[in-house]
């Protein structure tokens, strides 16, 4: 078994701003495991918040792994043990899911065949960051122009204060009318309670279907007060990590949002979605700042979730990874054994 890896710089169309900052580009670490003539990839995203803040700092954590050995062992038990040695999940998801790409190569088979789902069918958001009026104004014809989107989804939480959700998010509306989408809203932890509760119930108003993340990581005990009565469906995306995490909470949100930079990779989120399902919760599947390389892993298996979020190699120029593409709204992987993305030969010849 060989392994390799490779940093890339991506660019993005559009810097993001979401209530704890801005990113407009970011440097990923891929990786190429190839055992019999068969290659599998796989691709981190380092966050500060996910425990590696950079590529050099997750190739560290990498070659500490690999050197206690990987061929022989299952996926499962490997992803257990980088959990045991405390390997960031932001830079073990590339092992991960490149090992999860080569099982499914191995078995000729597309992953989502591999892991018994349906082809992807639900339609992805498309991710629109905290603006002023008039970039909104300006943003939204443009990434509406030649794509088959079906919803947006708004990030709020500004640290200007709902105030400045409220006049965003108007002209939001104002320059969506002419196009047949839907609206979900991101407040990425941006709220505290009574703030959650007056914008839910404002943001109803306005055909919204649901709002993610409403309160601050670490702040689920306070769910509670703004679960009772609420106005919108509330889903929690940076308060789960892991599938251990959603008995903590369970009783005050209606669904959870999983990464795989945040849990490590597909073995941990085939275990969300079965502890999601357990508890009664609806399902959504988003991404940080990736290619096409860990967007159709991701697309692998949303063919059971209920909301996708796997828009961020559409904000690429250029996408340095191939393998997944929009059809009439759906984030769709190739029909090719495998996750079905590579990362161009441009990018590591």
């Amino acid at each position: 078994m060989k392994i390799d890896f490779f940093k890339v710089i991506l660019n993005k169309r559009f810097p993001l701003e979401i209530s704890r900052g801005v990113r407009s580009n970011s440097e990923n670490l891929f990786v190429r495991i190839e055992e019999n003539g068969m290659v599998g990839w796989g691709e981190s995203a380092p966050g500060e918040s996910e425990g590696a803040s950079s590529v050099d700092e997750v190739k560290s954590l990498l070659d500490r792994f690999v050197k206690t050995g990987i061929k022989g062992n299952t996926i499962s038990s490997l992803y257990d043990r980088s959990r045991e040695m405390g390997i960031a999940p932001c830079a073990y998801v590339a092992i991960d899911t490149a090992l999860w790409d080569l099982k499914a190569k191995k078995a000729g088979l597309p992953l989502y065949n591999l892991l018994g789902f349906p082809k992807p069918f639900v339609p992805t958001s498309v991710t629109l960051g905290i603006n002023s009026p008039e970039v909104i104004k300006e943003r939204i014809p443009i990434i509406m122009e030649g794509k088959s989107i079906k919803s947006l989804k708004i990030k709020l939480g500004s640290p200007k204060g709902i105030e400045a959700d409220m006049e965003m998010f108007e002209q939001v509306l104002e320059s969506t009318k002419n196009f047949k989408v839907s609206l979900r809203v991101d407040a990425n932890g941006g709220w505290n309670v009574t703030d959650a509760i007056k914008m839910m119930k404002w943001l109803s108003k306005n055909d919204v279907d649901y709002v993610e993340q409403p309160l601050e990581e670490g702040k689920e005990a306070d769910l509670k007060y703004i679960f009772k009565n609420r106005a919108l469906p509330i889903y929690v995306d940076e308060s789960c990590r892991f599938s251990d995490d959603i008995f903590s909470y369970y009783n005050y949100v209606d669904g959870v949002n999983m990464k795989l930079m945040k849990c490590g990779g597909i073995t941990e989120a085939l275990r969300i979605i079965d502890t999601a399902k357990s508890l009664k919760l609806k399902t959504m599947i988003g991404c940080m700042s990736e290619s096409s390389v860990a967007i159709a892993a991701a697309a692998s298996i949303s063919g059971v979730i209920n909301h996708i979020d796997l828009d961020s190699h559409y904000n690429l120029n250029p996408d340095p990874s191939e393998g997944v593409e929009m059809i009439d709204g759906i984030t769709t992987p190739k029909y090719i054994p495998g996750h079905g993305a590579i990362l161009k030969s441009e990018f590591y010849a």
